[in-house]
């Protein structure tokens, strides 16, 4: 079975047009979240996106969150925000429940620039505990950019790791929006991603909550390519070893969203089979053609496949075994929700 934990919701256009209205009204119409029906929720998912995309990659199951750089972390007034998560988590409750065995959902964790961690705290308990929910996404920088916020290893994240142990669920690393730096949206994700592993690798948060389960997504940033640097600064300023280093490291996991045969090599080599799980974003930024083999490059099963150095083992830990053993709360039979076999091949 092929699980792909990080992808994003497929929305229909008439949710993002309800988000316009709620960004220009800022709360002159109250925060009532949007609802549709059933009936248009499955068309959207069945017939014109997220189905027909993962049938046609041989992906089992998705894990969806919310958009990432959607979620206007940044924006005020803050019940905005939340009413904007709430409406996304809605949304993909109705695609869970309508297609159980081909979609699991994962909170998109509402924050605010500016304030405490908790904020958020309270949807976070409701995604899990009444919508089913199996995970959440964590945005290292709610400022968007603006250098507000304290790192991972700071106490600030202390009462979502407390949460996040309690309820037994992952978090992926995913940062939103970059409107203050100079880096678009999706080079602030590997800024914010490469500074995530090296801020928990330099903490004491592990030593603190040894059952907290974090994903970092796209591959850790600059992980497999940096990795030398970091082992030699962590040496320098910690005076500790490179075993020390690689132990913290394999504290952490990882996904597949790199859109490289050789990154994913290398990332695999470094962090172990153990510690990569399958991701793809898709559909998502990586969805242009790649030349070099007439598919989008969010294809990335064909790129797994084609590393000689894994073994079967190897692969059943990435596409399946990793994300069973960390989202506990998936109810997924080994049996269900798989793709056709056609696109399997």
């Amino acid at each position: 079975m092929i699980l792909d934990i990080h992808a994003h919701v497929c929305a229909a256009p008439e949710l993002y047009q309800w988000r316009a209205v709620q960004m220009a009204a800022r709360g002159a119409h109250g925060f009532a979240s949007k609802r549709f029906s059933d009936e248009f929720v499955r068309d959207h998912a069945d017939t014109k996106r997220n189905l027909r995309i993962m049938d046609s990659v041989g992906t089992d199951v998705q894990f969806l969150s919310p958009r990432p750089f959607q979620l206007m972390h940044a924006e005020k007034p803050w019940k905005m925000v939340e009413s904007w998560a709430i409406a996304n988590h809605e949304y993909i409750a109705q695609q869970v429940k309508l297609f159980p065995d081909r979609f699991q959902g994962v909170c998109g964790l509402p924050q605010a620039a500016g304030e405490p961690v908790t904020f958020g705290l309270p949807e976070l308990d409701r995604c899990v505990k009444q919508l089913g929910f199996v995970g959440t996404l964590i945005d290292t920088d709610p400022g968007e950019g603006d250098n507000s916020t304290p790192t991972l290893g700071d106490e600030y994240w202390y009462p979502l790791w407390e949460k996040m142990v309690e309820l037994d669920i992952p978090g992926l690393i995913h940062s939103t929006g970059c409107k203050h730096g100079r880096e678009t949206y999706s080079q602030h994700f590997i800024s914010e991603e490469s500074l995530a592993v090296l801020s928990l690798i330099n903490s004491r948060v592990f030593e603190d909550f040894p059952k907290l389960k974090i994903i970092v997504a796209h591959g850790g940033g600059s992980i497999p390519y940096q990795i030398g640097r970091w082992q030699a600064d962590f040496v320098l300023k910690a005076g500790s070893t490179v075993e020390e280093f690689n132990r913290r490291l394999k504290l952490l996991y990882f996904d597949t969203c790199l859109h490289a045969k050789k990154s994913i090599e290398l990332l695999v080599s470094i962090a172990g089979s153990t510690n990569v799980l399958f991701g793809t974003e898709n559909p998502g930024s990586g969805s242009a053609a790649n030349p070099a083999t007439g598919k989008s490059f969010d294809d990335i099963k064909p790129l797994i496949d084609a590393i000689e150095s894994l073994t079967e083992q190897d692969r059943r830990n990435m596409f399946e075994e990793n994300a069973r053993r960390l989202f506990t709360r998936m109810r997924i039979p080994r049996e269900a929700g798989q793709a056709p076999a056609g696109a399997r091949a």
